[in-house]
């Protein structure tokens, strides 16, 4: 499946995408409000690859897409659905660069795969969201995801919005 909107192209990650997961998951501004250690090297991002977001995809027929940046042809962060085992619910998950940050890149890449997610059988959607994050609160709030609750997820307090397709 790939999604196209004015700027972006929402795409399956493939094994050629793993100096940018790589990236992803070890930039410190990238994971400030990210429960968990930065990557300290690319075979990180490759086991990434194969055992949770391939497995995702061939599990459920979804996970993390890749969002590509059509100006400059690189991906520049992901968006999709991941099911959230401990809380039996799908979550929209997003993170960018922080070169493409204040570019409305993440409401647009939001919206786009939301709509995407009923023909996947996807009836509603959460986005677990750490406390103080409110940059990825504004997006959830432009998609119409609505403040659901406080919780705890993986030892961490979040605020989880809500949308049902």
């Amino acid at each position: 499946m790939i999604i196209q909107t004015e700027r972006l192209i929402i795409r399956p990650f493939t094994e050629q995408d793993c100096d940018a997961l790589y990236l992803m998951n070890s930039l410190p501004a990238m994971l400030k409000y990210i429960p968990m250690a930065a990557f300290t090297s690319r075979e990180q991002a490759v086991e990434l690859f194969h055992n949770v977001i391939l497995m995702d995809y061939q599990q459920r027929g979804f996970g993390r897409w890749a969002v590509e940046h059509k100006a400059d042809n690189k991906v520049i962060g992901f968006c999709g659905p991941k099911f959230i085992v401990e809380l039996n619910e799908v979550e929209l998950g997003y993170r960018y660069f922080p070169e493409y940050w204040g570019q409305g890149i993440g409401t647009e890449a939001a919206t786009a795969t939301l709509e995407a997610l009923s023909p996947l059988g996807i009836e509603k959607v959460i986005a677990l969201i750490l406390e103080g994050n409110l940059a990825s609160e504004a997006v959830a709030k432009r998609v119409g995801m609505h403040w659901r609750e406080c919780s705890e997820f993986m030892g961490h307090n979040v605020n989880i919005y809500a949308k049902t397709l």
